[in-house]
């Protein structure tokens, strides 16, 4: 069941998320209303060759893994938090999922990725 899970959640949050990025950072148009974090965002993606373009969109994908990983570690009770004590569980259609999705997540990024 938590492969199940994370493969939907690479699939959601990582390949739609690095799309969504993508598609944003080639196609949003620059108005007075953009906000400045945006215009500046734009101006350096703009100012990138094709390969710097990729590794950019690389090190976004890298970036929303990592932040997954760490977010699955709290859930599946493998890494704390700072500043509290907090128990809860995650289960997967009933089924616990404690210091397993964190694992498990990081083991199918590795195969996805080779």
């Amino acid at each position: 069941m938590n492969e199940s899970f994370v493969k939907s959640i690479y699939k959601t949050l990582v390949e739609d998320g690095k799309d969504i990025y993508k598609d944003l950072y080639e196609n949003t148009k620059v108005s007075e209303k953009t906000v400045d974090y945006w215009k500046n965002a734009l101006e350096l993606y703009h100012s990138f060759d094709d390969i710097q373009k990729d590794v950019f969109m690389n090190i976004v994908k890298q970036t929303m893994i990592d932040t997954i990983s760490s977010v699955l570690g709290v859930l599946d009770g493998s890494s704390t938090l700072y500043g509290g004590d907090f128990e809860f569980e995650v289960r997967i259609n009933g089924i616990s999922t404690e210091d397993e999705l964190q694992d498990t997540f990081l083991e199918f990024v590795e195969e996805n990725n080779n």
